[in-house]
């Protein structure tokens, strides 16, 4: 332990430091230390600390001497002294549970008020009496709002997950919070990050804060191993699915955006064998209760939830996190995956990209300052591969047989030669093992250069990578045709994924998509052509009342049939003269042009002078249909003149 450690733990209450060092604390974290140092003390604090950078025992620490002064305990619980906001539930009844172990040679005196609770049995602990009180928001303003918490002797307020506060729409509680609370007091912040909302909430209600960074940008992802697994859309799942059986995880969480996403993944990797839990904000607080120590018990091993449902739950032991969708910004990213490497400890984080979000995600990873390694889903030979040595390890591991044992092993060893024997045990190991998915090879994207800008769309990847630019030769392509069209509303963006799902192709393989009336045909590149046809033939489209048939392809005649292509020189309206005659432009043009009820006349149209200098010369300009008529019946051999415009 430095020298500067040992100043820093110097600087702890004694009784905090007993806790601590109970508790196995050599060390502290960075934020730990920031929050101790001199000029940190007695001052209000807003801190950027990562998740799992052990930033409950910092503000623990931190405000211990706020509330204590120079005593050693505390005195009889009354009013409350010191009060801790979290966003969700879960993490406020854990900063309590951290609170009771630190605090508890100091005799202190914790209540939780968080919603789905008991409010009657939270009254009743407030009225016996708390030095520090932890809640949610919401449920805060309401106990605030009833009379039955009293902040007349705050001494300090600490807001914990700032940004995810405001994130969920707790703006109005906090500032309602933080207005009944006595203007003499200690204000920390603590947040992942700090964006404009967050440093204007700051700026109003913390008096001269001190900045702290508890860990470089550069350090931040240090314990977690990045990595993109890129593969086609239809095959995600079995890409989550094979991920999870490679890694092999005791403990891990799969992210996905919408509750029905939750539903869904739960249900088929439930059917596929694992012990899996999910997480979603329609369950009740008992059933997230039950969730969550099925984890940590070990009975469930996988956790399948959406942003806002796991956020502030710990899972002890948690090694794996899974972004079944892309994260939309750099913020999500860091909140998802600090679920894992937590306080030094190393974990792995994968997203799951499809090919044509590679761009997205790689901005993502960017803007969030981290680097990942990209690779393909994990094959069944790959995952196989690693069953095997984790058998061979274990086997190698195992000790010899004890007192007990002996008999039981000379008893096999007699019965059954040695090679029997390790067969039995290594089909006994593969059998408690699950199948992995069969999965398509899929080009990993190599980046050649920056990520392109915003707004130019996700199909165009980073560097040299596009998937719309490897799209196969069309030459000798056959064409198939789709029983919906312009009637039915068909549309390309899910005509064209209802295409590669049902003919086990990519996107790159398709050609011309042309949309009738009452049909849709479509190319298929003559590699994967009779594929496709057979697997349509055995298997049909996959959605119902849609059928996909192979089609013969279409003469240049009647290729364009159905869209009414405008004939080569048609004006786009008809035109008439200023006489009111309707001219002759043919049945092409006629296919295109809405007759006129009154005889046109031109106008002119305004120019760089102004229209009083065009009145004054006695020349002005022709309007924009009339040039149009005039090139018209030029063509035609017409004379025709634009008639001035009557001023």
């Amino acid at each position: 332990m430095t020298t500067d450690t040992e100043n820093t733990m110097a600087a702890i209450q004694p009784a905090l430091a007993s806790a601590l060092a109970r508790q196995g604390y050599a060390t502290l974290t960075p934020v730990q230390i920031a929050v101790l140092a001199d000029t940190a003390k007695d001052k209000d604090l807003l801190v950027s600390a990562q998740t799992g950078s052990g930033k409950t025992v910092a503000f623990g620490l931190a405000i211990a001497p706020t509330l204590m002064g120079e005593e050693q305990i505390f005195g009889p619980a009354e009013r409350p002294l010191g009060l801790i906001i979290a966003p969700t539930r879960e993490l406020a009844l854990q900063v309590e549970r951290e609170f009771r172990w630190l605090y508890a040679d100091a005799g202190v005196t914790t209540a939780s008020c968080v919603g789905g609770m008991d409010m009657r049995k939270e009254r009743r602990a407030l009225e016996r009496g708390a030095h520090i009180v932890v809640g949610t928001p919401g449920r805060l303003r309401d106990h605030i709002t009833r009379g039955s918490l009293d902040l007349s002797s705050l001494r300090a307020v600490v807001l914990d997950e700032a940004d995810e506060m405001l994130d969920l729409g707790f703006r109005e509680d906090l500032e309602f919070i933080l207005a009944a609370a006595p203007g003499e007091r200690r204000t920390l912040m603590f947040s992942a990050t700090v964006p404009k909302t967050i440093a204007h909430l700051a700026k109003t209600y913390q008096r001269d804060a001190v900045r702290l960074a508890a860990t470089a940008s550069t350090q931040r992802h240090a314990d977690i191993d990045y990595q993109m697994v890129v593969a086609q859309s239809h095959e995600r799942e079995n890409a989550i699915i094979n991920t999870l059986l490679y890694f092999d995880s005791g403990s891990a969480i799969v992210f996905c955006h919408t509750r029905e996403a939750v539903k869904h993944l739960t249900a088929q990797l439930s059917e596929r064998g694992f012990t899996v839990v999910a997480l979603s904000g329609e369950l009740s607080q008992s059933e997230r209760t039950n969730a969550l120590q099925s984890m940590r018990d070990g009975r469930a091993r996988v956790c399948v939830a959406t942003d806002v449902a796991a956020r502030g739950i710990d899972l002890p032991n948690l090694d794996l996190v899974i972004h079944a969708d892309v994260p939309t910004n750099p913020d999500i990213l860091l909140h998802r995956s600090g679920r894992t490497g937590r306080a030094g400890r190393k974990g792995v984080c994968v997203l799951i990209v499809p090919v044509r979000r590679y761009a997205a995600a790689q901005r993502v990873l960017d803007l969030a300052n981290a680097q990942a390694t990209t690779r393909g889903a994990p094959t069944a030979a790959e995952i196989d591969a690693r069953n095997r040595e984790h058998i061979l390890q274990a086997a190698i591991a195992t000790l010899p047989p004890d007192e007990t044992e002996a008999g039981l092993v000379a008893e096999l060893l007699a019965r059954m030669s040695p090679e029997q024997l390790a067969a039995a045990y290594v089909r006994q190991q593969v059998a408690m093992r699950l199948v992995p998915e069969d999965i398509s090879e899929t080009p990993v994207p190599v980046r050649t250069g920056k990520v392109r800008e915003r707004g130019r769309g996700d199909d165009a990847a980073a560097g040299g990578f596009s998937p719309r630019a490897e799209r196969v030769d069309m030459t000798g392509a056959a064409w198939f045709s789709l029983s919906r069209g312009r009637k039915e509303r068909a549309d390309p963006k899910w005509i064209l994924p209802m295409i590669c799902k049902a003919g086990g192709i990519t996107r790159r393989d398709v050609g011309s998509i042309k949309i009738f009336d009452d049909e849709t045909r479509f190319e298929i590149s003559a590699e994967k052509a009779a594929g496709f046809a057979a697997k349509i033939a055995r298997d049909g489209s996959g959605e119902k009342g849609v059928t996909i048939t192979p089609s013969v392809e279409m003469p240049q005649e009647t290729r364009s049939a159905g869209f009414a292509p405008k004939a080569s020189g048609a004006p786009k309206y008809k035109i008439r003269s200023d006489r009111g005659e309707k001219l002759d432009a043919g049945p092409a043009a006629d296919a295109h042009m809405t007759p006129s009820s009154k005889p046109y006349k031109s106008k002119p149209a305004w120019n760089k002078e102004g229209w009083k200098k065009d009145k004054a010369d006695g020349k002005p300009k022709s309007g924009a249909k009339a040039k149009h008529a005039r090139r018209f019946n030029e063509a035609k051999g017409k004379k025709f003149a634009a008639k001035p415009h009557k001023g």
